[in-house]
């Protein structure tokens, strides 16, 4: 089902899109869905609705039999937002330390002081940074919508897992024209 509306309460939450995680220079797959992703964050503030600006910096310390991409020390520019995100200052960064963007980061507690009811989620990994706060955004009881061309994931099949169906069973799916044009039906 596409997005059919957006409440007047609504953020968009980019998930690392950040320098440790998006290769440079981006091949052109990976640099169209950033260019999405930055579209949405103008679109957005134009309308003076809210961003948040996630990035990751760490993973629980727990065995997996698939080690993590984030090494145990940081390489030197690793959080960075990508520079095409063009943060603002009033944005909202948020710093993680596990898949999830809510999980022990003051998120849920900073958007219900904004009133926000609703959250537009982009960026990567599509199933697990993205789909993992997705997850906690339904449990938390905000209304979900997923910007499907501004994510990514570098496994295919994990990413049309997510889209087709995890995600419905989450909130609504959309293009980021899709939601732009909502935006600006709002306005």
């Amino acid at each position: 089902m596409p997005v059919t509306t957006l409440d007047a309460k609504t953020v968009l939450v980019v998930i690392d899109l950040q320098k440790g995680l998006i290769p440079q220079p981006m091949d052109p797959r990976i640099a169209a869905m950033v260019a999405k992703a930055a579209a949405l964050a103008a679109a957005f503030r134009a309308t003076g609705l809210p961003v948040v600006l996630v990035n990751v910096a760490g993973a629980p310390q727990v065995r997996t039999e698939r080690p993590r991409r984030i090494p145990p020390a940081l390489a030197d520019g690793w959080l960075d937002l990508v520079p095409e995100l063009d943060r603002q200052p009033g944005d909202h960064v948020v710093t993680k330390h596990t898949p999830g963007a809510f999980t022990a980061t003051g998120l849920e507690a900073h958007l219900k002081s904004l009133g926000v009811t609703q959250v537009v989620l982009a960026g990567v990994s599509t199933s697990n940074g993205v789909e993992v706060t997705g997850r906690q955004a339904y449990e938390l009881g905000f209304n979900t919508a997923f910007a499907v061309d501004a994510m990514t994931d570098p496994d295919a099949e994990a990413h049309a897992w997510s889209l087709t169906r995890v995600f419905p069973k989450l909130g609504e799916t959309g293009t980021t024209d899709d939601i732009i044009a909502l935006l600006k039906a709002a306005a």
